[in-house]
């Protein structure tokens, strides 16, 4: 054909060379199904092993639901404990206390006791009402209620009245201590419909903000308006804090005491009533609210006086009831397995001595290191005690007649070394001529524009104390006001550690508890040196947490197993707790009529002493300083004990913590005590005595830190002189010490100003104190020169342990 192009075969774009070899990768359906069908049974296989993973779940949390549901409100739980909170003086809590009661009685005709049993509502409670203006029955009543039920008035005129100041501190209270279930019931509304709910909507619109956000507010006035509560509260599920789930307690419906015949000035308590959160074993230790910690002498296990089946004619509790009830079974402690009563340490005094000298042997020593101060050597300028030591007798012996001008190393007098009152006759001729004008010629390089009216420190050298301290008091007048022209930025709170040498003290004997830091950050500081005497009473853990996880486990292995020395959750028991001191049992059983005595299981090692660490904040609404070492009442959970606390701030970057000499408002601190010791978590509320015999108020609240002896709390002063010379770099300082010999002491210490440079002490000058320091800058004339000292603090050991002691 003509024109027509001839065909060109392409090549084929595959990857095989040949149509047999292109359905070799492929695979069949058969292989295809199987592969396709493992994967599925794969797949398949996985989320079946996850829904079965989700029913369990929601099986356990379920029965979890249901197990906890029956022990709060079934015929085997303690009765629920309802406490009646005034929000303001207006409000009568007693007559809604009686109506409640009234509800859940079935015998009207019998007097009411708090305690009763409703066949109706198939429930226990227990009502209580707290009185205003008494601040610790309601924080003991607080502590143990199940839920607490706040009452409000709707007859007040403001909304500032709904809550008076007693109702908003406790308030606060009650929240450091942690919430339970809440409620607020709505008292004296009117009874027309339309204002009736306007005056609630104005009630709770103005309350909602203080409470919870589950809180619920419900109309208290009628019959009817309890009935419906009644039948909700039967069924709700109620929160209670963490840290009292934690340890068994009981809850005293009856409170007495039997004397000892063996010592008239103790005697048994006896405390009655149900044990809640968890079973309480007769071998460990009990915590009274107030009294102390104490051992058991048996447990009663009796019959509930007041079932929730009755077959009585009544079912309300009282006392003939409780002093006639059947004893079902006593227990007795084992005392094999019994917890010790131990409190505090013995210490042994030769614990740390491997040996102890003879008397020949220290008059040896003594008589040895005599005719070595006595020796004269000449040694070269420099050399230390140890490198004297290696220098043989015979290079001794060729120098004899070279005297020894009493030229002690200047580097071995420091304040780290306390060697200038040891009366050693070397030491006592450091200030002669000849020895400071070696020293002005070691360092005549660093001075180079010193002149001879350098070294003539002041003219006023014969000047008597009054009136150094009056030229001390215009100078620091003079640099304050300097301080309000020149550096108005710096508020007089800048430097509250400033303190003022003695005159009459020298400065290395007043403060030979303190020591100058490079570096508060990074300076080491060992735990362990120079620790008071109280500390030799007190425990510490090698690991405190691995010990709390042991401690915890072992108490729930113990209620897991039922034991037959416990009393179970649930069961009314009396127990006697023996060797109370006989004034506190008779305090105990006259604060009973008013507030609830509380018993509390401790876990093991909770009654020993130590020190331990509390995130603590002020109160709002106290205003007076709380000082260091101040005494306090601490209210740690349940327990309640007396302590005197040193306050420090709570450095992240650092091992060391400075001390704060009074709890300001507005942060939190960490305050540390000498206390038995419990496991956290646990709330604070500190309590301050008031000067008379008056009710305590409410001074901080915080929590539980940590336990830990070994925590380095370091008291800091600041010591402040006046520079009177100034040339370039140097300058002659004053009234920072008042002699020479202190002079040398802390010349080792950096020196600081408050302008921010940082210099040192290169001597002293005169016989008044005098010094001169060179800087890293120009010093000003109006500028003060300070050194900063530390000590480590501790905590002072209380006089009483606790409260009813005192």
């Amino acid at each position: 054909m003509g024109g027509s192009r001839a065909q060109v075969n392409k090549p084929h774009k595959t990857r095989f060379s040949s149509k047999s070899s292109r359905n070799i990768h492929k695979i069949s359906q058969k292989d295809k199904n199987r592969i396709a069908k493992s994967n599925r049974n794969v797949t398949q296989g996985a989320r079946a092993a996850r829904l079965q993973r989700s029913k369990m779940l929601r099986e356990q949390k379920k029965e979890a639901l249901l197990k906890e549901k029956r022990a709060s409100s079934g015929s085997a739980s303690a009765p629920r404990v309802i406490l009646l909170f005034p929000l303001s003086a207006s409000v009568n809590v007693s007559s809604l206390a009686e109506d409640i009661l009234r509800l859940l009685s079935a015998d009207v005709s019998r007097a009411l006791s708090s305690t009763v049993a409703s066949s109706e509502y198939k429930l226990r409670a227990t009502v209580l009402h707290a009185p205003h203006g008494d601040l610790l029955s309601c924080m003991e009543m607080a502590k143990v209620a199940d839920l607490i039920a706040f009452v409000a008035s709707a007859t007040e005129q403001s909304t500032c009245d709904y809550i008076d100041s007693f109702g908003s501190q406790c308030l606060s209270v009650f929240r450091s201590l942690g919430l339970p279930s809440t409620v607020v019931f709505i008292r004296d509304l009117p009874t027309e419909l339309k204002r009736r709910n306007d005056a609630k909507k104005i009630v709770t619109s103005s309350l909602t903000s203080e409470f919870p956000e589950d809180c619920k507010f419900y109309p208290a006035d009628t019959k009817d308006d309890l009935h419906k509560f009644m039948w909700l509260f039967k069924e709700q599920r109620l929160t209670t804090p963490h840290w009292r789930n934690q340890r068994p307690y009981l809850i005293a419906q009856k409170v007495d005491m039997v004397p000892d015949d063996s010592s008239p000035e103790k005697c048994t308590l006896l405390l009655t009533g149900y044990t809640r959160a968890h079973s309480l074993s007769v071998n460990q230790l009990v915590h009274v609210s107030g009294a102390g910690d104490f051992q058991l002498s048996r447990i009663e296990i009796m019959k509930d006086p007041i079932p929730l089946n009755a077959r009585k004619d009544h079912n309300a509790m009282d006392s003939d009831d409780i002093q006639d009830a059947e004893i079902i079974r006593s227990v007795a402690p084992d005392p094999s397995s019994q917890e010790p009563f131990l409190v505090e340490n013995v210490p042994d005094p030769l614990a740390g001595e491997q040996t102890w000298p003879t008397e020949v042997e220290m008059a040896e020593a003594e008589r040895n290191q005599k005719q070595k101060r006595l020796r004269k050597r000449a040694l070269p300028r420099g050399t230390s005690e140890y490198q004297a030591a290696w220098i043989v007798d015979d290079a001794d012996g060729e120098d004899s007649g070279v005297e020894n001008d009493g030229d002690d190393d200047e580097d071995d007098y420091g304040m780290l070394l306390d060697e200038g009152d040891s009366g050693f006759p070397s030491q006592e001729d450091t200030n002669n001529p000849d020895f400071e004008e070696d020293q002005a010629s070691l360092h005549l390089r660093d001075s180079d524009e010193e002149t001879e009216n350098d070294s003539v420190m002041m003219e006023g050298d014969n000047m008597t104390r009054e009136q150094i301290e009056d030229e001390i008091k215009k100078i620091k007048e003079a640099h304050a006001e300097d301080e309000g022209i020149y550096v108005f930025w710096m508020s007089p709170r800048e430097f509250p550690d400033e303190v003022d040498t003695p005159l009459d003290v020298p400065a290395r004997k007043r403060f030979a508890k303190y020591r100058g830091l490079k570096s508060f950050r990074t300076s080491s500081w060992d735990p362990k040196e120079s620790l008071p005497p109280e500390y030799a009473r007190i425990f510490a853990f090698d690991n405190f947490a691995r010990t709390q996880k042991h401690v915890v486990a072992k108490a729930l292995k113990v209620e897991q197993e039922g034991r037959d020395d416990c009393a179970p959750v649930g069961s009314f028991a009396r127990f006697y707790i023996k060797e109370v001191p006989f004034h506190v049992a008779s305090k105990l059983c006259a604060a009973s009529r008013t507030a609830p005595i509380v018993l509390c299981g401790l876990l093991q090692h909770e009654s020993k002493m130590s020190v331990l660490h509390f995130s603590i904040k002020k109160h709002d609404s106290y205003d007076a300083p709380i000082k260091s070492k101040e005494e306090l009442i601490f209210h740690v959970g349940f327990r309640q004990f007396v302590a005197r606390p040193i306050f420090s701030t709570d450095n992240i970057n650092s091992d060391k913590h400075k001390m704060e000499r009074f709890l300001h408002a507005g942060r939190f601190s960490i305050a540390s005590i000498y206390a038995p010791i419990s496991f956290p978590p646990l709330p604070l509320i500190a309590l301050k005595g008031a000067a008379g015999a008056g009710t305590p108020a409410v001074a901080a609240v915080g929590s539980l830190r940590s336990i830990d002896p070994d925590r380095i709390i370091l008291k800091k002063i600041i010591l402040t002189g006046y520079p009177q010379r100034v040339s370039k770099l140097k300058a002659t300082v004053r009234y920072m010490f008042h002699n020479p010999e202190d002079v040398r002491w802390f010349k080792p210490v950096e020196v600081w100003t408050k302008c921010g440079r940082r210099g040192r002490v290169k001597e002293p000058v005169g016989t008044h104190g005098a010094m001169k320091c060179i800087f890293n800058g120009g010093l000003q004339q109006h500028d003060t020169v300070c050194m900063s000292l530390c000590k480590r603090a501790y905590p002072k050991w209380p006089e009483h342990r606790f409260p009813a002691n005192v």
